[in-house]
């Protein structure tokens, strides 16, 4: 394993010296975690032992002197493509994430995608702990989007805040309770899979099992605006639509010609109709191909959709209105039929009250190192955590650092957020550690 300070600019003093300064009574003012305030010093004494006010503090402490650090580790895996069908770059990055988390690692091998990683602590997430979890993969072809660049206070690159910059927050917040000893006391795993952003069809049943039986999951999307923390996520699905017909001369033959274009035409217009903004339905083809020529009637026609849902039962009621959109598309223009495949992905993150009281939890360790903390509306983008519910786990989203313009070529990340938001999951977990 990589020496605790392998990223940083500078070598801090041994944890013994650091044990002799400043800790009796009332921490020095060096020592105050940025945005620990006396109110929050009370509560904690009142509810943990000093020993672990003093591991809190000065886990926070070594946090505040890191972004140098986690920005370095930052620009290494953005400037690393990886793309998710990329296979060697998400690999690549993951061997620098081996190199970054303070755990062993266990990697899931795949012959489609990157390989999954799964960190365990002493003992892992079903023994009553937490499952932190994150992706490695990117929607960016290397072609289409790479580098690495900072101005004005924004990181910008491919998954620079979807999702590298919450992998580099989780490294850093376990390096940093690592070196107070805290680390191995809980019951942790930390998934990180390379398919998130086609849905996760390979790794979710590993993180289903990662997950069933612990506590609480955490997962380190992109940061929103006002450190919002997700509790609602839509259902995401996907359908290939398929419309076959017959193949004739548009001249001498046209009466003769089935087309496929023109079957595929009326389903997409009564596929877009199933859309409901009231109900949180949308539905969205976003490709559609199909012919050989404008002198040929078309025998074949093809189409991607995108549907997304806020309940699972409104993800059935999607998929069975195209079912019967596609036999009256087709049923309509004799010699023509048209298949679907696929259908709901990822089912709803629905907010529980577990989950409720979860981002509650959480909010106090954002507002304890000077964060604000609200809870996000219902966000239309679906994630990991929703795999994580599936087995039957609170869990909550977006506790990666502030950025935007995620899935576009303007997507940054705000680098003031990385250590505050490093700092707010550092303080979860040792209050998780006492509890």
């Amino acid at each position: 394993m990589a020496p605790r300070h392998s990223f940083a600019t500078s070598v801090e003093a041994p944890a013994t010296a650091r044990l002799t300064k400043g800790f009796g009574g009332k921490p020095p003012d060096q020592f105050r975690p940025h945005g620990l305030v006396a109110a929050d010093d009370r509560h904690l004494e009142a509810t943990h032992p000093r020993v672990y006010i003093t591991l809190m503090e000065r886990s926070l402490s070594w946090l505040a002197g890191q972004r140098p650090a986690m920005e370095t580790l930052l620009a290494e895996i953005v400037t690393l493509p990886s793309h998710t069908a990329d296979k060697a770059g998400v690999d690549a990055v993951g061997r620098a994430l081996e190199r970054a988390f303070p755990l062993p690692v266990t990697r899931n091998a795949s012959k489609v995608f990157g390989d999954h990683l799964l960190f365990s602590g002493r003992r892992p997430a079903r023994d009553g702990g937490l499952i932190l979890v994150g992706h490695h993969d990117t929607v960016f072809p290397a072609a289409t989007f790479s580098g690495y660049r900072v101005a004005d206070g924004l990181a910008r690159g491919p998954g620079v805040v979807d999702m590298k910059g919450g992998l580099v927050l989780m490294a850093f917040a376990l390096r940093a309770l690592e070196d107070e000893g805290l680390l191995h006391e809980l019951p942790l795993t930390v998934a990180v899979v390379a398919d998130e952003e086609v849905g996760s069809p390979e790794s979710a049943p590993m993180v289903r099992a990662a997950a069933a039986g612990a506590r609480a999951a955490l997962v380190f999307e992109s940061g929103r605006s006002g450190d919002a923390i997700i509790t609602m996520r839509k259902g995401t699905g996907s359908v290939h639509v398929v419309a076959r017909g017959r193949a004739a001369h548009a001249g001498a033959s046209h009466r003769q010609g089935r087309n496929a274009v023109w079957a595929m035409a009326r389903f997409v217009d009564a596929a877009q109709k199933l859309t409901d903004y009231d109900r949180g339905i949308t539905v969205n083809v976003g490709k559609v191909w199909g012919g050989i020529g404008k002198n040929t009637v078309p025998d074949l026609a093809e189409a991607e959709l995108d549907f997304r849902f806020v309940s699972r039962p409104d993800g059935a009621w999607v998929m069975a209105r195209l079912e019967e959109a596609a036999l009256a598309a087709a049923g309509g223009i004799s010699g023509t039929a048209i298949d679907l495949t696929g259908g709901p992905a990822r089912t709803p993150l629905e907010r529980t009250a577990a989950s409720a009281a979860l981002s509650a939890r959480y909010a106090e360790s954002q507002r304890a190192v000077g964060l604000d903390a609200r809870e996000a509306p219902l966000v239309g983008g679906g994630s990991d955590a929703s795999t994580c519910a599936d087995a039957g786990v609170p869990a909550i989203d977006g506790l990666g650092p502030r950025g935007d313009g995620f899935h576009t070529l303007d997507e940054h990340l705000d680098l003031e957020s990385l250590v505050p938001k490093t700092q707010a999951l550092a303080h979860f977990l040792v209050r998780f550690a006492r509890s």
